[in-house]
């Protein structure tokens, strides 16, 4: 059963910077678009965390992770003697702990739209996750095109303008920049690299969520990360 109580050496070794900091653990920012989404939260809504990076694709990789989580996968938040896993609890519990920051729409028809598009993103989009990997410093300009995948495509692009038109007027899907538009962030990577057509609105919608400060500073990050995962950085 997971344990939502940190290890105590770890929790020990945490306390020296401060019991009640925020604790990211998150993998290389290149590829990891699990971790993105709450970290990019975290910045976008100026929330002080701290970062701790295990790299993929190393041996210790796993036992790195499990001494954070039994989950055995990242991002992880650490918050005093507690271990919150998968991105889009950690997300929850932030807009939880900071319910001022309305990291979720106001308005009770957008948040709902909100939250059901994070839970289909969660949930969901297998094949374009398949086909086409995160991997920000790549260019696979028209591959990753499977059936499947294109379906995709097609569904996240029917969201998005439902959003931009029903709460229309806005820069971001509900007004905003919110949680739903870092679920969306990997998104966005993903389109970039495989160089997907899309309309001009969405397009447009895609240039600022890239333009964002919290966006832009992970992007940055993973161009100059100075390592990789071979398996990653070529596509069929």
């Amino acid at each position: 059963m997971q344990s939502t109580e940190l290890d105590p050496t770890l929790a020990q070794t945490l306390d020296k910077a401060g019991k009640d900091r925020l604790t990211l653990v998150i993998a290389n920012k290149n590829y990891s678009s699990w971790s993105m989404r709450p970290w990019v939260v975290l910045k976008a809504f100026g929330i002080p965390f701290q970062e701790i990076q295990v790299r993929l694709g190393e041996p210790d990789t796993a036992s790195q992770i499990a001494s954070y989580t039994a989950s055995g996968r990242v991002p992880v938040l650490l918050h005093g003697d507690m271990v919150i896993w998968d991105s889009l609890a950690i997300c929850e519990y932030l807009a939880e702990q900071f319910p001022d920051k309305h990291m979720w729409p106001t308005n009770v028809a957008a948040r709902a739209m909100a939250r059901s598009m994070c839970a289909e993103m969660h949930a969901g989009f297998a094949d374009l996750r398949q086909a086409m990997w995160m991997n920000i410093r790549a260019n696979f300009a028209g591959k990753g095109r499977t059936a499947g995948a294109q379906a995709d495509i097609g569904r996240i692009s029917e969201l998005w303008e439902d959003c931009l038109s029903q709460f229309g007027h806005h820069e971001y899907l509900f007004g905003d920049f919110s949680i739903a538009d870092a679920y969306y962030a990997p998104v966005v990577m993903r389109f970039a690299t495989y160089d997907v057509a899309l309309a001009p609105a969405l397009q447009a919608y895609c240039e600022r969520v890239k333009a964002h400060p919290a966006v832009a500073e992970w992007i940055t990050a993973a161009r100059e990360e100075p390592f990789g995962v071979a398996k990653y950085d070529t596509h069929p």
